[in-house]
């Protein structure tokens, strides 16, 4: 009974620190979407730095990089399946050093969905105002960058840094029985 008390804290204290941080993220994503609307929409883009990197405000009614314009619904739902993905991730991590970096894939990946979710759902698109002209990139968010820095970071995890035996607490456990 005790360890089941105790699993229960570990988890709690777990989550609070998932949710503040992905929290901050999604604060962090839904301010500088409001402040881009408030300054830019209907404007000019405005250079950052000259030929390299400015902002403009777009409404994106598709996916990454303006793909399957209008799949609002599909993309609602995918989010939500994602989300719900990571938030089983994050009861199977062990709260040890070395699982810190996949927690941080876990809150990157959350807030990033959560960030454009809230777009998709109040606004039937989603914000987006970062441009490097440089080399013609498509025009995104803080949301996106959430998404992409934490995919690379599972993805270098993955390859470099985990091994088979770290994936243990992905299987399943069988139930004592006395």
């Amino acid at each position: 009974m005790n360890e089941i008390i105790g699993e229960y804290f570990v988890l709690k204290k777990k989550f609070l620190w998932f949710f503040i941080f992905s929290g901050i993220l999604v604060f962090f994503d839904q301010l500088t979407k409001i402040i881009a609307a408030n300054t830019l929409k209907g404007n000019p883009p405005a250079s950052v730095i000259p030929g390299i990197l400015e902002f403009r405000y777009v409404e994106n009614r598709g996916a990454a990089w303006g793909m399957m314009q209008g799949a609002g619904i599909f993309f609602i739902i995918l989010t939500i399946a994602v989300m719900a993905g990571v938030i089983f991730l994050v009861t199977k991590i062990p709260q040890v050093k070395r699982f810190r970096p996949l927690m941080a894939f876990a809150i990157q990946l959350f807030a990033g969905g959560v960030g454009n979710l809230i777009d998709r759902i109040g606004l039937h698109y989603v914000r987006d105002f970062i441009y490097f002209k440089v080399i013609d990139f498509p025009v995104f968010n803080v949301a996106d960058v959430c998404v992409t820095c934490g995919v690379s970071l599972l993805v270098i995890l993955v390859i470099f840094v985990y091994r088979e035996k770290d994936y243990e607490m992905f299987k399943k456990k069988k139930i004592k029985t006395e």
